[in-house]
């Protein structure tokens, strides 16, 4: 059974960083994609940024330049470095695993949440003016 267990949100002040890791286990296709989502209390979830299985990345705009998606070594923690932290940042962080059907190409901007197959409970992170 898939798991993904974030960690390491936070409350920090606008401009500080933050590192987000997502714990996954249980998966054992070598094909796959894995993301990260945001989700404001009353929206809907907002795809941040997404890495694939070939080592690809994509980012959304709003974070382009201030945050990058990694992977460690052994592809079972998903990590999210979070600098220049925004105001607009605050919200609840999901990563997610996209291991069945690709609906569209990953390289474009905006990947709704329905493609993805596996979810986190998420973590939350808080930015202080």
């Amino acid at each position: 059974q898939v798991q993904l267990v974030e960690s390491g949100g936070g409350s920090v002040q606008a401009g500080g960083s933050l590192r987000l890791s997502c714990a996954a286990s249980g998966f054992g296709n070598n094909r796959y994609c894995m993301g990260w989502f945001l989700q404001a209390p009353g929206k809907e979830r907002e795809w941040v940024a997404a890495l694939d299985s070939d080592g690809s990345t994509n980012y959304a705009d709003s974070v382009k330049g201030r945050f990058t998606i990694s992977q460690a070594n052994a592809k079972d923690t998903l990590f999210l470095q979070m600098n220049s932290l925004k105001p607009e940042d605050p919200a609840m962080y999901h990563c997610a695993l996209l291991g069945g059907i690709r609906y569209g190409s990953l390289s474009a901007k905006g990947l709704p949440a329905w493609w993805f197959d596996y979810w986190g409970q998420g973590t939350q992170v808080t930015v202080s003016s």
